[in-house]
């Protein structure tokens, strides 16, 4: 099987799912991407990665129960499959193999 390449977006909203876990809904998503990025982060362009990211199997989704403060809606809830955590973990380690020997000029130390 090919390896999954994730860029950048999709990298971060692999992450922010894995931080938030069972509250991974698309809200706090996009605000703990904002949050630690320093980013914003257009509502249209979360929802198209997240559905790539299930398109490519990185990601599964379930709708949650309607709920009252938002006028009897349910939330799709977000959760990182073991084929995203795989991606997750390539990307990761292709990034330090990277950045191996810019410590100096990164600031890493």
């Amino acid at each position: 099987m090919a390896p999954i390449y994730l860029g950048e977006f999709e990298y971060a909203v692999l992450l922010a799912i894995l931080h938030l876990d069972e509250d991974a809904y698309a809200v706090p998503i996009r605000e703990l991407i904002e949050q630690r990025t320093s980013r914003p982060v257009a509502r249209g362009a979360l929802y198209t990665g997240l559905d790539r990211l299930e398109a490519k199997g990185c990601l599964k989704s379930r709708m949650g129960d309607p709920t009252e403060e938002r006028g009897g809606k349910a939330r799709r809830y977000y959760s990182v499959t073991p084929s995203g955590l795989k991606a997750i973990r390539a990307t990761h380690e292709a990034l330090s193999r990277m950045t191996k020997g810019l410590e100096t000029i990164l600031g890493n130390r």
